[in-house]
């Protein structure tokens, strides 16, 4: 007995030196900081990492559901969306209240990370020309998400070094620094980002694919807090976008789905129309587009919606003669039976799928859906890229831009027709007021961006969300939006964590 234990206090302590000698090891499974940054291909494996961050389901494959913060759609499985639509936004609500700061503040963490190792680099592998490019790259990304931040909750903490123990406790700066660095950030992509089509980029943003998200945050901020434009800022819009057209690089794509079906984004030569978007590949970089979607009915549209889609003549439907009752997808804008689907997916010829979930509102999304996927289920490996930025938004953009500031001229009328002549929808009345373009615009905003996740930032920007949204009569719960709501509060656990450094947004203290 007494050698049995003395042979087990041998083999333990045995066992004590090897776990000594193993602690001083670097695991095997991760990269070690110390031995990392050595090299351009770290940079490019880091590089990646940023993109693959990018490919969080809130601002990719949940964009749909971001229409249902409108009066568009109803979420039924998103409790926080629900109860964000009915007025009951608090610090507390977790969801999509909270999920906006922690996913922007992850993919901006690993940016300050990668930048500041560049900056430090001197390595002879890594050319100061492909510094600059993969500088650019990683600052267009940070744009995105300061711009997010900035839209959702206006004072925030400003983020531009790694996080220390030391520093991790910050305080809000003001919303106009964040949309400062937003524009910093964009304009250095700018002048860095190299030239050429998105299509040809390999899934990296270009010169035009910067200008169009500062076109995006610029036209979102020239409407201020009263929904005046201003002139000045709509004039930069219209111009970025007028650089993008000019270019020639990108063109409507002659099929509308084709610009979100996979077969279409994967196609050669690739779709004009696409200026960035976050890519997926299958099997190792899959989504959930067919299955939230196609099955579960993540997004229901809501009828007031479907109703606003016209007949192919460009009269609303019910005042047009050829409204017909009995069937109601018929004689419509092509738009709603490419964006919207009555009960199930029908792909024609028994391409059929059957959803196992309710559908609140007897509608589904069909936008994101690709018919060779059918059946949907959680095997199905979805690998629709997530379009964020495209001509067919640019032409918008430039529309509404120049109809502010010199009304309803040809150049304006030009670019809706073009639009509108892709899905074989008639050209605008002549000789509309500015006024009356304006609403057209704006209600062509709606049905041609439908479930892209802009609704909801439209409707703030014009500052008519209340207006619009407390008018909604056919939604599932109760719509209640308040001036507050412009802005959400801050998370309460990022309050908690900082340990009395933030400060809540006033309106909810």
């Amino acid at each position: 007995m007494k050698r049995n234990i003395f042979l087990l206090i041998i083999i333990s302590l045995l066992a004590l030196n090897a776990c000594e000698d193993y602690l001083d090891l670097n695991p095997l499974d991760r990269i070690s900081a110390p031995t990392y940054w050595k090299k351009k291909a770290d940079f490019d494996q880091a590089l990646t990492a940023i993109y693959g961050q990018r490919q969080a389901a809130l601002f990719t494959s949940n964009m749909g559901v971001w229409d249902c913060l409108t009066d568009n759609g109803y979420a039924q499985h998103e409790s926080s969306v629900k109860e964000i639509v009915n007025g009951n936004v608090s610090p507390s609500l977790g969801g999509y209240a909270s999920s906006v700061y922690s996913t922007c503040y992850a993919g901006i963490a690993r940016i300050n990370v990668f930048l500041k190792e560049l900056a430090a680099y001197t390595g002879t592998d890594f050319t100061d020309a492909a510094k600059k490019q993969a500088e650019a790259e990683a600052r267009f990304h940070r744009s995105y998400y300061y711009f997010q931040l900035y839209n959702i909750y206006g004072d925030v903490p400003l983020v531009l070094e790694p996080v220390t123990i030391e520093t991790m406790k910050m305080p809000k700066e003001t919303a106009d620094k964040i949309l400062q660095q937003a524009l910093t950030d964009i304009d250095f992509a700018i002048a860095n980002l190299g030239t050429g089509s998105y299509v040809t980029s390999k899934g990296r943003p270009v010169k035009t694919s910067a200008q169009a998200l500062k076109a995006r945050i610029m036209i979102s901020e020239a409407y201020g807090n009263t929904g005046t434009p201003d002139i000045a800022m709509l004039t930069q819009v219209r111009d970025l976008c007028l650089e993008i057209t000019g270019t020639n690089y990108y063109a409507l794509s002659p099929v509308f789905t084709d610009v979100f079906q996979d077969k279409g984004q994967k196609a050669q030569p690739g779709i004009k129309e696409i200026i960035y978007s976050v890519n997926f590949l299958a099997p190792n970089s899959v989504t959930s587009w067919d299955l939230w979607y196609g099955d579960w009915i993540v997004a229901s549209p809501l009828r007031n919606f479907v109703n606003s889609f016209e007949c192919t003549d460009g009269l609303a439907w019910g005042v047009s003669p050829l409204t017909d009752p009995a069937n109601e997808m018929l004689n419509r804008d092509p738009r709603l039976g490419m964006t919207v689907f009555k009960d199930k997916p029908d792909w024609g010829g028994g391409n059929v799928h059957n959803p196992t979930n309710a559908r609140p509102t007897t509608y589904g999304v069909k936008k994101f859906l690709c018919p060779e996927n059918v059946p949907y289920g959680y095997t199905t490996l979805s690998q629709q890229n997530a379009v964020i930025l495209r001509l067919g938004e640019v032409l918008l953009m430039y529309a509404e831009a120049q109809n502010e500031i010199a009304g309803p001229d040809a150049t304006v009328y030009q670019a809706m027709t073009d639009l509108r002549a892709r899905v074989g929808m008639p050209p605008f009345p002549d000789l509309l007021t500015k006024d009356e373009m304006r609403e057209r615009i704006r209600h062509e905003r709606r049905i041609e961006l439908a479930f892209e996740g802009l609704r909801y930032f439209d409707l703030k920007r014009w500052r008519i969300a209340g207006t619009v949204l407390n008018a909604v009569t056919d939604g599932i719960v109760v719509y209640k939006f308040l001036d507050k709501h412009y802005k959400w509060p801050l998370p309460q656990t990022e309050i908690d964590r900082s340990g009395g450094e933030l400060v809540q947004n006033p309106d909810y203290l």
